[in-house]
């Protein structure tokens, strides 16, 4: 089971670590809404639970809680700017559907 991020999406949330003078990774989650189902949501971490699941990539520490880590074992982050919007972009082999805004997914 594991999370990775793109060396684009790891520079980013270095970036923003650093900005924020604080913190040991990224959170990544699931929560129950949308008009599929799911959707990922994202926190900076300052410590980990001893439930956590801890992935490491290019130098960032990744934090799944194990109910979600179900959902999305296997994703790829990645940090994609696309003419003046900017944001992450996840590939998960568990989605079987998305919502039509991109928002919310089902697995």
């Amino acid at each position: 089971m594991a999370i990775t991020m793109t060396e684009t999406a790891a520079k980013h949330v270095a970036n923003q670590l650093e900005g924020r003078g604080k913190g040991v990774g990224i959170r990544v989650g699931i929560t129950t809404t949308g008009c599929s189902g799911m959707a990922y949501v994202l926190e900076f971490v300052d410590e980990a639970e001893p439930s956590d699941e801890v992935f490491e990539d290019h130098g960032i520490k990744i934090v799944v809680d194990p109910k979600s880590l179900l959902y999305i074992d296997g994703t790829e982050m990645d940090f994609v700017k696309v003419g003046v919007n900017e944001g992450f972009e996840f590939r998960n082999p568990n989605v079987k559907g998305e919502c039509g805004c991109g928002e919310s997914f089902s697995v």
